[in-house]
């Protein structure tokens, strides 16, 4: 009778140790959603275990957002540091290389999320999915800002920019001329007559800007002018209301200007970035002394009342040097710029100094000294376009005149104040070429009545 017992053990104890490696060898079966009846008691889910398991995955997703975040600012700051590290070694460092060090740099590994609780890609949330589409979205971020730059100043990350600009201004100005002499301080004897001058300036310029290093550029500017001049004159044949008209024309190359910007200072938090210009003008244009004038009308004892130049002038003819400086501040969305600067004209000997075509009077021409400054703003809507709102005035001194064997001699009515305000579009047309449009409106006599610019910057 105790056999049995001891052989059903020994039997239990061996079959136990070969059953749990079969046991364990057996993939895990999921488990069954509902037991059959009379399978065993169901469980219940506890509604505490349910808000743990939202609440985790509210966790998830909230460290899934910092993630995406941190890899951004990551690649951003690897880009950076590149960035510097080129300013520093005095390299340009181009955009794909950018882009290919910021790939080859190592980023967190991923966090393994379920594709069913997989949130949308970045780039739907406004991050870049990739380090191509970061460097990407940080050059098309910069270039509105860059544009606005290169209007200001210069763009010294840029090799070689070819410019083509087109400039249109207008010109109205009358003047009242009392020819005798005023008896008993009251009654002026004499002929009165009024002069009126429209100019239409269409000015053609070609410019090139040529990066030698991050810091330093250098210009070259070669305009085309094309000038018509209207001379209205009243009093035409004595008669008060009579009025006298000639149309002049003139056209051929301007005053080429070569120039160069250093910049001193980069912009920092607290510092704007700061550029020096220095440039020299000269006398290629042809200039206003020695023209031929035309007489059209004198007076029974032979002076001249009306008389017009022959041709129009397209230079100043003498030799000018320009020194300014330029800041610029970047306070996203806005742009704060300005500058200021000096012109030095030197004199000039010519054959011919007044417009009287009947005699000849050899001397010097001296203008006078100017002085320029403006400030305004601009606006980057996006990457693409930015809006410009400036103020810009330019302080002209008296020239001056010395004939052959006399001193020199003021030119009574020769200085000039021209104040303009000035609004400007910026729209990049493509990833080289943008379009500069932009309004200018005279606040002084002496500005243009208005100013219309179109430039096209063209960059390899």
């Amino acid at each position: 009778m105790k056999v049995l017992p001891i052989a059903i053990t020994v039997v239990l104890a061996g079959v136990t140790p070969f059953a749990a490696p079969a046991q364990q060898a057996r993939p895990a079966q999921p488990a069954p959603q509902a037991q059959p009846t009379g399978a065993g008691p169901e469980r219940s889910v506890d509604p505490q275990d349910q808000a743990d398991v939202r609440a985790l995955l509210a966790e998830l997703e909230v460290l899934k957002g910092s993630y995406a975040q941190e890899v951004r600012r990551l690649r951003e700051l690897d880009m950076r540091v590149q960035a510097l590290q080129a300013r520093v070694d005095g390299k340009t460092l181009p955009a794909q290389p950018i882009a290919t060090a910021v790939a080859s740099s190592p980023s967190p590994a991923p966090v393994a999320i379920p594709s069913a609780a997989a949130p949308p890609t970045t780039s739907a949330e406004g991050y870049a999915s990739s380090p191509a589409e970061a460097a990407e979205a940080k050059e098309a971020s910069k270039r509105s800002v860059d544009d606005v730059k290169q209007q200001v100043a210069a763009v010294f990350d840029r090799r070689l920019t070819l410019e083509n600009a087109v400039t249109y201004n207008r010109y109205d100005r009358k003047q009242l001329t009392l020819t005798g002499f005023l008896a008993l301080d009251a009654i002026f004897l004499g002929n009165i007559a009024i002069e009126n001058v429209e100019s239409d300036t269409l000015t053609y310029n070609f410019a090139a800007r040529y990066g030698l290093n991050p810091r330093l550029t250098l210009n070259l500017d070669v305009p085309y002018i094309a000038r018509k001049t209207v001379y209205q004159k009243g009093g035409a044949g004595g008669s008060a209301g009579a009025v006298a008209q000639e149309d002049t024309f003139g056209h051929g190359f301007g005053d080429v200007t070569v120039s160069g910007n250093y910049r001193m200072f980069m912009e920092s938090p607290r510092w704007p970035e700061t550029v020096l210009t220095l440039g020299v003008t000269a006398p290629t244009g042809r200039e206003p002394y020695g023209i031929s004038w035309e007489v059209l009308e004198r007076d029974d004892d032979g002076f001249i009342r009306f008389a017009v130049p022959q041709e129009e002038p397209t230079g100043n003819g003498v030799w000018q040097t320009n020194v300014g400086v330029s800041v610029v501040k970047t306070a996203d969305p806005a742009i704060l710029f300005g500058n200021f600067g000096y012109i030095h004209s030197f004199s000039n000997s010519f054959d011919d100094l007044d417009n009287n075509p009947e005699t000849v009077n050899p001397g010097d021409v001296q203008l006078g000294r100017s002085f320029y400054f403006g400030a305004g703003v601009a606006f980057a809507f996006n990457e693409r376009t930015s809006l410009s709102i400036s103020y810009s005035d330019k302080l002209s001194a008296r020239a001056r005149t010395r004939y052959d064997g006399q001193e020199w001699t003021k030119i009574i009515g020769s200085d000039a104040n021209a104040g303009m305000f000035n609004l400007g579009v910026t729209y990049a047309l493509n990833q080289h070429t943008t379009l500069v449009s932009s309004l200018g409106i005279g606040l002084t006599p002496d500005a243009p009545d208005f100013s219309l610019v179109f430039k096209v910057p063209y960059m390899l």
